[in-house]
């Protein structure tokens, strides 16, 4: 793999050969003081953050940060400490901190490493290309925070404040193992620029903001083209109303839509199902959303924000589907989830990894435009605000701004309204997805058009 000594070195004050050393001495002095399992993990991480507001200089700021985390079983009880020290000396404090914890902790039956038919042996570790650090100095990621800002305000004249612009250059490398058998690590980046301007003046005010992410700077987009995207989003919700309270179809633009495919993980996670504190219980092999729509994960996607060739535990990544025709074909599971619920790890410790939902009836032309008409009328959200979601139950209530939508076009910006009903329905609700799609983060869809919800206005 390409990511181990050359490139981690670059800016990085440790090596891949070094946190290797680290990792054994914990795990060595484990096994020493009577530990009958351990893992460890050796990471660092570094970066540079500029922001900008009103064309001046606002924040420069240099992240480094490292940590060694150890975790030791005594039997079925489980202890872990962490230290920043890499002397021998606070390795072993830290080993023996986090034996002392698991003798003191109650029994778990599930607790343990992963079972090692599971775990990533290197032939299972591709190169997936996620490290691209990013050769810029302060003043340079000034200049471009300070073009993205100023093109926001060439945009319109009416754009007349900005909470500000930043670029971000992040970088971080780590080395695990475990006495299970596992060991493996990579180096990762990830930059971004954006930029959040104000548009309007006195009791007509709107803010709206935009960003670029990647792990390689050369495909972000132009600072240019954040700064007036973000500008014509805050200007086309200028004289915002209310709407009376209604039922009716919504769509949600695409960066939302992302959080109703990041609700379907949480609900399908394993530690939601095994508390049986989620509205998708026992839902394998059951219908939850209409038979047009699929989801897939994609661990192995060059360059992917959510790519990952094993898990936080070391067990191996794959693609699969996990609702094929709208049924559940697969949980999120982590070895200690999968134990309590009686089934297997699916390689998704710390999360999901670039997940794509689609929908059998989207063509090619299917755009922004063409989800409008498919709404007719109808609200179209482009911003949400709280945490309204009650896993429980599937109880759903968000307050919500965007735009109200007459036969297929937007007749005027909408705010201070509520959109509220259960996340059951509103899976089964989604008639359409659009070929808009964004990625945000590890989730990738496009637009998605609910036939209906409770929209609470004046």
């Amino acid at each position: 793999m390409k990511n181990k000594d050359t490139q981690a070195a670059r800016g990085f004050s440790y090596s891949r050969a070094k946190f290797e050393e680290l990792v054994d001495a914990a795990l060595a002095h484990a096994k020493k003081i009577g530990a009958t399992d351990a893992g460890a993990e050796a990471s660092e991480g570094c970066g540079l953050s500029v922001s900008v507001r009103k064309g001046e200089l606002e924040n420069v700021e240099r992240n480094r940060d490292k940590s060694l985390g150890v975790t030791v079983y005594a039997g079925k009880r489980r202890g872990n400490a962490s230290t920043s020290d890499f002397s021998q000396a606070a390795i072993e404090q830290t080993v023996q901190a986090a034996f002392d914890i698991a003798r003191f902790t109650a029994e778990d039956p599930f607790a343990g490493l992963p079972d090692a038919q599971d775990i990533a042996q290197a032939k299972d570790q591709p190169d997936l290309d996620l490290f691209h650090p990013w050769d810029i100095d302060s003043e340079r990621a000034a200049k471009i925070a300070l073009a993205c800002e100023a093109a926001a305000f060439k945009t319109d004249k009416r754009i007349r404040n900005s909470e500000g612009a930043a670029v971000s250059a992040q970088q971080s490398h780590f080395f695990s193992a475990h006495t299970a058998g596992f060991c493996g690590g990579y180096s990762s980046s990830r930059h971004s620029i954006s930029v959040a301007p104000i548009a309007g003046k006195g009791d007509d005010m709107q803010r709206d903001a935009w960003y670029t992410s990647m792990r390689d700077a050369s495909e972000l987009s132009a600072p240019e083209a954040v700064g007036r995207y973000a500008a014509e989003r805050a200007l086309s919700r200028l004289k915002s109303r209310k709407i009376s309270t209604r039922e009716c179809p919504v769509l949600f633009e695409s960066p939302l839509a992302a959080g109703l495919l990041g609700a379907y993980v949480q609900a399908t996670s394993g530690g939601a199902l095994y508390r049986k504190s989620t509205f998708l219980l026992d839902s394998l092999g059951k219908k939850v959303l209409p038979g047009h729509i699929d989801i897939v994960e994609d661990p192995h996607v060059m360059r992917g924000k959510g790519s990952a060739p094993f898990d936080e535990e070391g067990v191996r990544t794959q693609a699969r589907k996990v609702v094929d025709a709208g049924k559940v074909q697969g949980y999120f599971l982590s070895s200690y989830s999968a134990r309590k619920l009686g089934m297997k790890s699916t390689g998704n410790a710390g999360g999901s990894h670039n997940l794509s939902m689609t929908s059998r009836l989207t063509k090619p032309g299917d755009d922004l435009d063409e989800m409008l008409r498919k709404l007719g009328t109808g609200l179209f959200v482009i911003e949400l605000m709280g945490q309204g979601t009650n896993y429980v139950t599937g109880d759903y209530s968000r307050g919500a701004s965007g735009f109200w939508v007459e036969n297929g076009e937007i007749a005027y910006p909408v705010q201070e309204i509520t959109i509220a009903g259960n996340m059951k329905t509103i899976f089964t609700g989604i008639e359409a997805v659009g070929a808009d799609v964004y990625n945000y983060g590890a989730k990738s869809v496009g637009s998605i058009l609910v036939n209906k919800l409770t929209v609470a206005g004046s």
